[in-house]
């Protein structure tokens, strides 16, 4: 356990490295962020203006109409998240193979991507879709047994990106490869993707915590320009964080993919430490 969670940790260190090299990784979930924030502005104002959120709040399940509303809610967040998503492992392959890739070549290799994304982007809503339906009429229980299938569908799903992105093949093929694949690369993938989101979570409350006791001093203090200057660099570190996190889970997806379906080693990994990932499991 603890020999692969240090090989894991190395693979991290690795995808930090190359983003280290390609800080511009980091304007894909960027835009990304704001993409979603305008998908949900989009569907949330108009219902909002038509009343039509009225209610909802109350016990019983949802009107019809709004379980399509929520359907295509669920396909253009997906498709926006998926996209740049492809976009980032895109540009994240160009630097594995040796390349210096641009903002420009992820967006290239997303849009080649585009009408099977938006496929695999209604696959994933309609997952969700059912599994919400199921929650509102089951019990306690049966919520706790919806929420494990999610995770597994997570899981089975985690490689979908890289694949659509590195093969010519259809979403459902790339749902069947990735959850495959799972059973080759499920110790690295869980264990370093867990870590990268344990490591991301402790120190973006260790700003949070540190950020607010100092805009506590400084107010305080009496300093109302320093406590906005606090502030704002608490909001700007916290999303400088965020996004440092999803890049670094798509440059460690994106490697993992790369030498489990290739066995090739990508630029600056170690060769020796991608072979024990992929050692055959006892």
């Amino acid at each position: 356990m603890f020999e692969r969670l240090s090989r894991s940790w190395q693979l991290v260190k690795a995808s930090g490295s190359v983003l280290r090299q390609d800080k511009e990784l980091l304007l894909f979930p960027l835009i990304s962020s704001f993409a979603t924030l305008a998908v949900v502005a989009c569907f949330l104002v108009p219902l909002f203006g038509l009343g039509a959120l009225d209610g909802l709040g109350g016990k019983g399940p949802m009107p019809a109409s709004m379980y399509v509303v929520g359907f295509l809610f669920y396909v253009c967040q997906y498709f926006v998240i998926f996209y740049f998503n492809a976009a980032l492992v895109g540009a994240a392959m160009v630097r594995l193979d040796g390349g210096n890739p641009t903002l420009g070549d992820g967006l290239r290799i997303a849009n080649s991507k585009a009408v099977n994304i938006l496929a695999y982007a209604a696959i994933a809503a309609t997952v969700g879709m059912i599994l919400r339906a199921i929650q509102e009429r089951v019990g306690f229980l049966g919520k706790i047994v919806t929420g494990i299938i999610g995770a597994g569908w997570t899981l089975a799903t985690s490689m979908v990106v890289p694949i659509l992105v590195s093969r010519d093949i259809g979403p459902m093929d790339a749902v069947k490869e990735s959850a495959m694949l799972l059973k080759k690369t499920w110790g690295e993938n869980i264990a370093g993707q867990m870590g990268i989101g344990a490591a991301f979570t402790l120190i973006q409350l260790a700003i949070i915590v540190t950020g607010v006791a100092l805009i506590v001093a400084a107010a305080v203090m009496g300093s109302a320009t320093l406590a906005i200057i606090l502030g704002a660099l608490l909001v700007v570190s916290v999303i400088v964080t965020a996004l440092t996190h999803a890049a670094l889970s798509g440059i460690y997806s994106a490697a993992l993919y790369r030498y489990a379906s290739s066995g090739e080693s990508s630029a600056g990994f170690d060769s020796a430490v991608l072979q024990q990932a992929f050692l055959p499991k006892k």
